[in-house]
């Protein structure tokens, strides 16, 4: 191995090791409120309802898609290293407030100001690590970040499972302060910016002296010419479009949904607060797991296939929850729950890149990605108007079935890709993931073509 090769190396696992542990932070700060809700169900004073609590819990994802819609933004203006390091700063102090929240109005808000952080720091985590790895360690990279949700969620189900009880909910939230007492220090002093940015700025001394230190080649000028977001909603691009937006917005709704909701609905299924934790933990060991094994598979026999098969897998899963199965089993089919759910939601990225030439590419991921929002907004509240209004634990899971049944099948009528649009699906991916308005300053032009109308895969 070479010296240049082997500092390459080195740069890109401390770059992607230290923005996958924020990622960490981003998905222990989201899932937390799932393992406080039946306490803060009996919080004395609050008196809330189930409705009123599935309010609160979108608050955080209403945020989310403010701060996802924001931080192309942030970043052009000023860095993806200080976009990452803020909104770290900003979801840990505003998840900590939680804390000292005296009434649901005061946490509500300070989950919503959370999500604006939760919400800018995944695309620009994930798109600063891209740019210190090569191309064809991007899908491994885009996998490994996704991942770090989950694994967040089931750090918050371990910790719920011990704290909980001897310490009370609040203290869910102050662990929130680690990332801000450890993480971020470590991360201002070893995160490096981002070369292409400082190119953008005229700053091309910086952006070599980087570019030398980690053993990068030199970043590329921009040469395609962007269509305007607008191209999307016109043939050829109209039906995939449609069909990609509604799919991720039923994703989400399942996956958030069930996120927030399982461990009450485990509750009133007749289980103590820390075994119904362990539900939790399932579900999201089960994403973990479906990160990995989806996206091998998606690579051998397609995303869009992969993904339909996922949630369709998500769909009998949760109507196998239906027939109560034993406790052993109840652990296997959420695993399986969250296998289906979360790595179908990052296969339809991938195939959202899949199908769309680069001219698109970057406007067609922002898109669908803030279109889904709207599911993960929805999701906890719907599951809270079904226990209010007294339909029980089944009726969760049968909505939440359905909707990942639906995705399944919008997902198998995608329309049929004319010709190979990328030979790098994750290199795709991370430019638009960093500009969710589709304005990327690392793409380049490939020889791609639109999908066709018509066809499905």
């Amino acid at each position: 191995m070479t010296t240049r090769n082997a500092t390459a190396r080195s740069g890109s696992v401390l770059v992607t090791a230290l923005c996958w542990l924020i990622v960490v932070f981003d998905g222990y700060d989201l899932i937390v409120y799932g393992t406080v809700l039946p306490r803060l169900l009996a919080e004395p004073g609050w008196n809330l309802t189930k409705a009123t609590a599935g309010t609160l819990g979108a608050l955080a994802f209403v945020g989310m898609l403010m701060g996802a819609l924001g931080a192309g933004a942030l970043a052009d203006r000023i860095g993806r290293r200080r976009t990452v390091l803020l909104c770290t700063v900003w979801f840990s102090v505003f998840t900590a407030l939680c804390a000292v929240a005296q009434s649901p109005g005061q946490f509500g808000t300070f989950r919503l100001l959370a999500g604006l952080g939760l919400g800018g720091l995944v695309p620009s985590a994930n798109a600063l690590a891209a740019e210190y790895v090569s191309a064809r360690h991007r899908s491994v990279v885009s996998t490994l970040m996704m991942s770090g949700v989950p694994i967040g969620g089931a750090a918050a189900a371990i910790l719920g499972i011990w704290v909980i009880p001897a310490s009370g909910w609040r203290t869910m939230f102050v662990v929130a302060l680690v990332a801000l007492a450890v993480v971020v220090p470590i991360a201002l002093r070893w995160l490096p910016e981002s070369p292409v940015w400082l190119r953008s700025q005229g700053r091309v001394d910086e952006a070599v002296a980087l570019e030398a230190r980690f053993g990068l080649a030199p970043a590329p000028a921009a040469t395609t010419v962007r269509e305007p977001v607008s191209a999307l909603f016109r043939a050829p691009y109209v039906r995939a479009t449609v069909l990609f937006c509604a799919t991720t917005a039923l994703v989400l709704f399942t996956w958030y949904g069930l996120g927030t909701w399982l461990p009450q609905l485990m509750r009133q299924s007749g289980f103590e607060l820390g075994s119904a934790l362990t539900f939790l933990l399932a579900l999201n060991l089960g994403a973990v797991l479906g990160s990995l094994l989806t996206a091998a598979a998606g690579v051998r026999f397609g995303p869009g296939r992969v993904a339909a098969a996922g949630s369709a897998l998500a769909a009998v899963a949760l109507v196998a929850m239906l027939t109560h199965p034993s406790v052993p089993l109840t652990y296997a089919v959420l695993v399986l729950a969250g296998v289906g759910t979360h790595g179908t939601q990052c296969l339809v990225l991938a195939a959202i890149a899949d199908r769309y030439p680069a001219s698109v590419r970057g406007s067609a991921l922002g898109v669908a990605l803030g279109v889904g929002r709207i599911g993960a907004v929805v999701g906890p509240q719907v599951g809270g108007l079904l226990l209010a209004r007294g339909l029980g634990v089944d009726a969760n899971f049968l909505v939440f079935a359905a909707v990942a049944g639906a995705a399944a099948l919008l997902l198998l009528a995608l329309p049929r890709r004319t010709a190979t649009a990328t030979t790098d699906v994750a290199a795709a991916v991370e430019p638009a993931v960093a500009h969710p308005s589709g304005a990327s300053p690392t793409a380049t032009t490939t020889p791609d073509r639109p999908v066709t109308e018509g066809a499905t895969s």
